[in-house]
């Protein structure tokens, strides 16, 4: 979270915080959805074979279709790639199509983890590493890599050493994290702390970013505008920035909690999206 600048309201410029992506990965992986494969030659394929490819890809959305319809605190469910074809893997990425969020996962083994929401609310694409990728759909409301990247990654506790000169308001900020941080349970509701409301200049803020530092887990969502969510290094503290169409910030909170709610797809949008990827597989499958 570097020191940044807004103007306000009186014309005035204020300080704000903004977390480095740190990964230029994480800004183009929208539009990087469909899988890179070999060229399918149909001369050396014939259509008992096609018809196969075909069936494999529908039976696997079938599945997810089904996953989604039943969900309602369900465990995410998992459909692996690997058994498909090149042809079937590219027929489900074009089913699936891309959604409004994508994110990346930093894991303990220096590999990265690309997560894609398809265009069906709760329904994900998963690609783990490059050469081979292992990837996967996903069925949940946020892929279980981002819980448990932000779970086992993170610090359980927050060290708040001497501000710099010229800090004005970040130690009682960070006291809040850590008091709010250590309190935290599953099931509990998030607490929400404003940023952009509070008087903290820039020495404030880049105190702030390097106490509770940069996490594992990256998250952007596309819309009318763009949120970022970006897990820091202490456990269940996330940062939560929105930015207006011309990507300046508007609002800048840090969350205590699980997975910030706006990361989550939502329980009522479950039953829509299985639906509608039911009557994509009908079209694919005739």
């Amino acid at each position: 979270m570097k020191a940044a600048a807004r103007v306000g309201s009186d014309g005035a410029e204020q300080a704000v915080s903004e977390f480095p992506l740190g990964l230029k990965s994480l800004d183009v992986i929208h539009g990087g959805l469909t899988t890179v494969v070999a060229p399918v030659k149909c001369a050396c394929r014939d259509g008992d074979e096609l018809a196969r490819d075909r069936a494999n890809a529908v039976a696997l959305l079938s599945k997810a279709a089904a996953a989604a319809g039943q969900r309602g605190g369900a465990r995410t469910q998992l459909y692996g790639l690997a058994n498909l074809s090149d042809l079937g893997r590219t027929l489900i990425a074009e089913v699936l199509g891309e959604g409004e969020v994508a994110g990346v996962v930093a894991l303990p083994d220096g590999s990265l983890a690309q997560i894609w929401e398809s265009v069906f609310a709760g329904i994900w694409r998963v690609r783990i590493g490059t050469e081979p990728a292992h990837e996967y759909v996903e069925v949940g409301a946020i892929p279980q890599i981002v819980r448990r990247a932000a779970t086992d990654l993170t610090s359980t506790d927050l060290v708040i050493a001497a501000p710099p000169d010229g800090a004005m308001n970040v130690l009682p900020v960070l006291a809040e994290i850590r008091e709010r941080a250590r309190a935290w349970r599953s099931g509990m509701r998030a607490h929400v702390i404003n940023l952009t409301l509070l008087p903290m200049n820039a020495v404030d803020l880049a105190f702030l970013h390097e106490s509770v530092g940069n996490g594992p887990t990256q998250l952007v969502f596309r819309g009318y505008g763009t949120c970022r969510v970006q897990a820091t290094g202490i456990r269940n503290v996330w940062s939560v920035q929105f930015f207006n169409s011309t990507d300046n910030i508007i609002l800048d909170t840090l969350e205590v909690g699980g997975v910030p709610i706006v990361a989550l797809a939502a329980d009522e949008d479950f039953e829509d999206s299985a639906e509608r990827l039911r009557e994509m597989i009908e079209v694919y499958a005739t």
